[in-house]
C-alpha cells in the first residue's frame, strides 16, 4: 500500500502548520517541512518543539531564504525532498504541499487512488508551444540570466535583461532538454524522485541553468520528469484543486465550501483561508475517516464563475457603439415579454398568436435554436443577433410586413431592453413575475450546469438563496428603470388584474385579455 511523504513549504502561521502535520500523519503518512529562512526564528522553534517527537515528521537541514520567482523555491523543495528520501525509506510517493493546502478526500481514498494509478502526476506542457503563460515575458525567462527579483527590484530586473539583449548574451538551453511548464503542485513516485536526484548529481550544468531562470518552480521538475520518465507514466495534471480569479489571484476557500471541495476530482485543495478553522477541522477529520462515501461532481469551477459574475452582469458594461444604430421606425410597435421561466412566456405568446394576428418570436436573443427566417446570416448566431439588434429587428418587421411585433426576452438582458426603449419606435414591456419553489430552483441549477446529477442535495440547497436573490435582483432592476410603458402580470395575482396588463401592452379587448389570463396551464411547471 502506498505511503505518502508530504513535501511542505511554508513560511507563516506555525499553529496551522502544526495542526496540518498532526492531521496528515495520523493516517500513517509522513512529512518533510521546510520553513522559510526569512520567517521568524521563534515560529520555527515553536514548530520544531511541537513536532520534534513525531517520528513521521522531519525537517530540512537548512532553511533557505525564499523569494517568489527565484531558484530559492526549487532549492528549498529539493532540500525537503532529500530530507524525506533519507528519513522515510518506506514512502512510495512524494506530494508537494503548501501551508494553505488541505486534503479533500479520506486517506484510504487517496491511497487507493495512488495504488491504482502507477504514474507521476505533474502538469507538463511544452514551454514554447503551449499557452500556459498568459501574460508577461516568456522565452526571456530561459534565455537570459536573472539575478534580481522582479517583485522586489523591478528596475534592476528589467535593466539586467535589457543589457543582456543589447550585448547579445542570450544563452543556449541544454540541448537534450525539452523545457516544460506547469503547476508546482505535483505528486511523484519514489523511483522518479530518486532518479531526479541522481540526474542532478551527474548533470551540474542543468542545475546551473535553472539557477538563473525566472520562476523555475514552474519549469524545473516539470522538465526533468518529462526527460526521465516515459510519457505513458505521466499524467499531465495536478491532484491539487486550485482556481484563480479573473485578476490572477488564487481563490480562497471558506467554511461553507466543504461540500463543493469534497466533490471535486482532486485529492487536495489550495488555498484554504487561514480563518476557515471549521473547514480545516472538517477536512482533517475527513482524512482519517473510514468508509466515507465520496461522490464526485466537479462543478466547482462553474459554481465559482456563476457566483463571481453576480454583481457584474449588466452592471459594469458601458453602452456599445452598435447600440446607437438607426431607429426601428417611429411608426412601429415593439412589445417585449420578459420572464425567467421561458416556458411561461412561450405559452403566453402562443395564446396571443391564437387571439390576434400580431407576429410573435420567442427568445431570439437567448436561445440559438429560435426559429427565424433567413435574413442573410445576421440571424445565424446569438452574438450576431445581439451585436446587430436594431438591424435584425428592422428586417423582422419588414419580413412579417407588420408594424407590430412581439418578442420574448430573458430579464437578464436589460441592456437590450434599455436600447429598445431608447429607440424612436413605441416600445412596451410586460414582465411576468412567477413563483419559484425550491424544487424548481434545484432543477434550474442542474439544467444550467451549476450542479450535476451527483451533486449532493444539501450542496445545491446552499446555493438556492444566491439563485433566488439573483432572480429577484433582475426583476427589481427592471422595475427600478421606470420604463415609460412597463407592466407586470403575476402568477399569484387574480386573472382580472393580469388581464388589465395584457390589454394595455397588446391593445386587446378586455374580454380577450381575460381569456388569455385565465389559461389554466399558463404557469404550470
Amino acid at each position: 500500500m502506498s505511503q505518502i511523504a508530504f513535501i511542505l513549504l511554508c513560511h507563516k502561521d506555525p499553529a496551522a502548520i502544526i495542526q496540518q502535520a498532526q492531521r496528515l500523519t495520523r493516517a500513517g503518512d509522513c512529512m518533510a517541512i521546510h520553513f522559510d529562512g526569512r520567517a521568524r526564528r521563534a515560529d520555527y522553534e515553536k514548530i520544531r518543539a511541537a513536532l520534534g517527537g513525531n517520528p513521521r515528521v522531519t525537517f530540512t537541514r537548512r532553511r533557505v531564504k525564499c523569494g517568489w520567482g527565484e531558484w530559492s523555491l526549487v532549492k528549498a523543495t529539493l532540500a525537503a525532498v532529500r530530507a524525506a528520501v533519507d528519513a522515510f525509506p518506506d514512502a512510495t510517493h512524494f506530494y508537494m504541499l503548501s501551508g494553505d493546502c488541505m486534503p479533500i478526500k479520506p486517506a484510504e481514498y487517496v491511497h487507493e487512488f495512488l495504488d491504482r494509478e502507477d504514474a507521476d502526476f505533474i502538469e507538463s506542457f511544452d514551454f514554447f508551444s503551449s499557452d500556459w503563460i498568459k501574460t508577461g515575458i516568456k522565452k526571456e525567462r530561459l534565455v537570459y540570466r536573472h539575478w534580481f527579483n522582479e517583485r522586489r527590484t523591478k528596475r534592476l530586473f528589467y535593466a539586467s535583461m535589457e543589457w543582456q539583449k543589447r550585448l547579445g548574451l542570450a544563452r543556449e538551453i541544454p540541448a537534450d532538454l525539452q523545457i516544460m511548464i506547469g503547476s508546482q503542485w505535483w505528486c511523484l513516485r519514489r523511483r522518479t524522485v530518486e532518479a531526479i536526484l541522481g540526474f542532478l548529481r551527474r548533470r551540474r550544468d542543468v542545475t546551473r541553468f535553472f539557477r538563473t531562470t525566472w520562476i523555475p518552480d514552474e519549469t524545473f521538475f516539470q522538465t526533468l520528469v518529462r526527460h526521465i520518465v516515459p510519457a505513458e507514466e505521466i499524467r499531465s495534471r495536478t491532484l491539487t484543486f486550485l482556481m484563480f480569479s479573473d485578476y490572477g489571484i488564487p481563490v480562497q476557500f471558506y467554511n461553507d465550501h466543504y461540500d463543493m471541495l469534497v466533490g471535486q476530482d482532486f485529492l487536495f485543495a489550495r488555498k484554504i483561508s487561514p480563518g476557515a478553522s471549521k473547514l480545516r477541522r472538517r477536512l482533517g477529520d475527513l482524512y482519517v475517516s473510514r468508509g466515507t462515501e465520496i461522490r464526485l461532481t466537479g462543478e466547482g469551477a462553474r459554481l465559482y464563475r456563476f457566483l463571481t459574475q453576480r454583481g457584474r452582469t449588466g452592471r459594469r458594461f458601458a453602452p456599445r457603439f452598435w447600440e446607437k444604430e438607426a431607429t426601428l421606425g417611429r411608426e412601429r410597435e415593439l412589445m417585449i415579454v420578459t420572464c425567467k421561466k421561458w416556458h411561461v412566456a412561450k405559452r403566453l405568446v402562443d395564446r396571443l398568436s391564437f387571439h390576434s394576428n400580431v407576429p410573435t418570436i420567442e427568445y431570439l436573443f437567448d436561445e440559438e435554436a429560435t426559429p427565424l427566417p433567413d435574413l442573410g446570416g445576421i440571424q445565424a448566431t446569438l452574438s450576431k443577433r445581439t451585436r446587430h439588434r436594431r438591424a435584425l429587428m428592422r428586417m423582422l418587421f419588414d419580413y412579417f410586413e407588420s408594424d407590430r411585433l412581439v418578442i420574448c426576452m430573458d430579464p437578464a438582458n436589460i441592456d437590450l431592453v434599455r436600447d429598445f426603449f431608447a429607440d424612436r419606435s413605441e416600445t412596451r414591456l410586460l414582465e411576468i413575475v412567477c413563483h419559484f419553489s425550491d424544487e424548481y430552483l434545484m432543477g434550474h441549477a442542474r439544467r444550467v450546469g451549476l450542479a450535476g446529477d451527483e451533486t449532493p442535495t444539501e450542496a445545491v440547497e446552499r446555493l438556492l438563496p444566491t439563485i433566488r436573490n439573483d432572480i429577484l435582483f433582475e426583476s427589481d432592476r427592471l422595475h427600478d428603470e421606470r420604463f415609460p410603458a412597463y407592466y407586470r402580470m403575476r402568477e399569484l395575482a387574480e386573472p382580472e388584474e393580469n388581464a388589465a396588463a395584457l390589454a394595455a401592452v397588446f391593445d386587446l379587448p378586455p374580454e380577450r385579455a381575460l381569456e388569455i389570463a385565465q389559461t389554466e396551464y399558463l404557469f404550470t411547471d
